[in-house]
């Protein structure tokens, strides 16, 4: 069915032409041939004339936004199709997902909360004010396998934002009876119904299903209650209007406010960004609403992130898009809006143009016969596509808490953007939309690193982000050519120039997970801290910070008002691996962690602890890792490194 409306549907609408029932694809030989070259694969690239040499200047004295991250949504059932894989295959899947040294490193996940039968609310109470009777089980299968794929990002690679969000509320609460086709919230403006006003009871149900995740380990870091809502469709649908959300909102915010979770409130994920506005508006009229919504997010159908939306100060997700309707394909450099070019190019837009603190596409992996997927699965084989090795050139290197700082072109078929990482390390990301090579010299001032190694990955029609070999950054300066309808991700670190990191394999994906350090996590360009040998007995008890040979502490990496972004070091001063480690934080009165990356957190706020991820536990002899978190709260107050302990 072609709707003729100047754009196409989303996923969803794709998904709820089909069938529920799992459906396999089978790909032609020649697709899945192309898609199996491996994310390191390093191929050789054919010499091309380069253009007049043309300029790039980074300069770190200039910062945009801070970056959430990047994701995507296994949804309406593509999560169950991942967990039920065989083992190595699903092993491969979550590699190519989150891995943030052979995959895409993805950090954000979004999950349906269902309205429908699955719902944890199935069957209507009374009344509004009745008692409900939740369902919940916890299991694998639970929200069609979502919360499994959520524990193991988190559990696997550290992964620690989840969006959940709701296209509807259970049609019980809806004037039209359905959670499908349409209908509006009773209670809103606009929306009467003869059983009452269910505002309240559906900000409880949100909250009730954000407790449950909470319960397992994976707590929701925003909701969504409702999904492009000008939109009736056949599936699960509801139509909020801009008063009608911020009614709701008024409601739903200080119920999430309430419950203690470190959970934010989203609004409204509208099919294009040019209706955000208008929510925006009624919003920041409402009192309660606007204290109440911690996020705003947008989807890029009928409108793609180009400019900035003012937001008052809150952060702005693109949460959804993708191609619909065409053959899956492959290709880098096509006529097809699926091409990986062309949404090289939409990335850069939305990071750059409208300063998006998180890229969301829509479902990552399916088994679907349509080309909306990242990756596409076909019985156990799965089969990168080149959109998802333009968006893996973000999300690897580009790591949660990192800012955008400035960058500039001397050349038109230049797009280039940078990032600067709490690490320290430096991201340009350079895509060359011109039809010949450039050459270019690159200058890098206030970043923090004015010598080291340049380690560039290309993608392009015959590279699916392949290691080039390193170039040397000295005097703030390096030069390199990019070819002809590439992108470049460049990733810079102080020290000596070393080559990159081998990352080429026999197999498409590594199909066990990593065990080593990201490349995000730059070595200490300092000597870590020594002990020298004690001259008298020892303390009975390790001091503060301290437990055995493992230190770890803390520094304040940027604030800003109602946040910070810090920094944790933890530092193996032994003669001897360090296997595993805890550091136990405490923070200051009002502080919360919103999101943290390279280790596992237990707790939010007040006294928690903080694991090592899966790749940076094992710690040789003086070797250093870090861990960052951003928060909510007077980052003035530094937090309290009270240990730091070794298995």
């Amino acid at each position: 069915m072609i709707i003729n409306l100047g754009w196409s549907l989303d996923g969803g609408d794709m998904e709820a032409r089909m069938s529920r029932t799992t459906r396999r694809i089978r790909l032609t030989a020649a697709a899945a041939a192309a898609g199996l070259v491996g994310i390191g694969a390093v191929i050789a690239v054919g010499q091309v004339p380069a253009s007049a040499a043309s300029t790039v200047s980074v300069n770190g004295g200039t910062t945009y936004q801070t970056i959430d991250g990047f994701g995507v949504s296994e949804a309406f059932g593509q999560a169950d199709s991942i967990r039920n894989l065989g083992t190595a295959a699903r092993q491969q899947a979550l590699d190519l997902l989150f891995s943030p040294t052979s995959g895409a490193g993805f950090s954000i996940l979004r999950s349906l909360i269902p309205s429908d039968a699955n719902s944890i609310e199935p069957h209507a109470p009374a009344s509004p004010s009745a008692t409900p009777t939740y369902v919940w089980s916890g299991g694998d299968a639970q929200d069609q396998g979502q919360l499994w794929l959520a524990k193991q990002a988190k559990s696997g690679y550290g992964v620690t934002t989840f969006y959940n969000d709701a296209w509807s509320a259970p049609g019980f609460m809806k004037t039209n009876g359905s959670d499908a086709n349409g209908g509006s919230l009773c209670g809103t403006p606009g929306a009467s119904c003869g059983s009452g006003d269910w505002r309240q009871a559906y900000a409880n149900y949100l909250v009730q299903h954000s407790r449950y995740w909470a319960s397992a380990g994976v707590t929701p870091s925003a909701v969504g209650f409702v999904n492009e809502p000008s939109l009736t469709t056949t599936y699960s649908s509801m139509l909020v209007n801009a008063s009608q959300a911020a009614s709701f909102l008024s409601v739903l915010g200080p119920a999430m406010s309430a419950s203690g979770l470190a959970t934010k409130v989203a609004c409204c994920d509208t099919v294009g960004f040019n209706l955000l506005p208008s929510y925006l508006t009624a919003i920041s009229g409402n009192s309660a609403a606007n204290a109440g919504t911690g996020l705003f997010t947008s989807h890029g159908y009928s409108n793609a992130p180009t400019t900035p939306v003012s937001t008052g100060s809150r952060h702005l997700w693109e949460s959804e898009w993708s191609v619909n309707g065409a053959t899956w394909t492959t290709a880098w450099d096509s006529t097809s809006e699926a091409s990986g070019i062309t949404w090289a190019q939409r990335i850069y837009a939305g990071m750059t143009g409208a300063n998006l603190n998180a890229f969301l596409y829509w479902w990552g992996i399916s088994n679907t016969s349509h080309d909306s997927s990242l990756i596409g699965l076909s019985g156990s084989t799965l089969t990168p596509s080149k959109r998802y090795y333009a968006l893996a050139g973000y999300s690897r290197y580009i790591r949660p808490g990192a800012v955008r700082i400035a960058a500039s072109s001397g050349d038109a078929n230049l797009k280039a953007s940078a990032y600067r990482n709490s690490d320290g390390s430096l991201v340009v990301v350079v895509l060359n939309t011109g039809a010949s090579a450039i050459s270019t010299s690159y200058t890098v001032s206030n970043a923090g690193v004015s010598s080291g190694t340049v380690a560039p990955y290309l993608t392009n029609d015959g590279n699916s982000m392949a290691a080039q070999a390193a170039v040397s950054l000295s005097g703030g300066a390096f030069s390199a050519t990019i070819p002809a309808r590439s992108q470049v991700t460049y990733r810079i670190t102080g020290g000596p120039a070393t080559s990159p990191p081998p990352s080429a394999s026999s197999s498409p994906t590594p199909t066990t997970s990593p065990t080593t350090a990201p490349p995000t996590t730059a070595p200490p360009t300092t000597a870590p801290p020594t002990t020298a040998p004690p001259t008298t007995a020892p303390p009975s008890s390790p001091p503060a910070g301290q437990a055995g040979t493992c230190t770890a502490s803390y520094r304040t990496v940027n604030t800003w008002s109602g946040g910070f972004q810090g920094e944790v070091t933890v530092t193996n001063n032994g003669p001897t691996t360090l296997n595993g480690w805890t550091v136990q934080l405490t923070l200051a009165s009002g502080q919360t962690i919103s999101s943290l990356w390279n280790g596992v957190n237990s707790g939010t706020s007040g006294a928690i602890s903080v694991k090592n991820a899966a790749y940076n536990g094992s710690l040789g002899a003086n070797a250093a890792t870090t861990f960052g978190f951003t928060g909510t709260g007077n980052g003035a107050n530094n937090p309290t490194v009270v240990g730091c302990a070794s298995p």
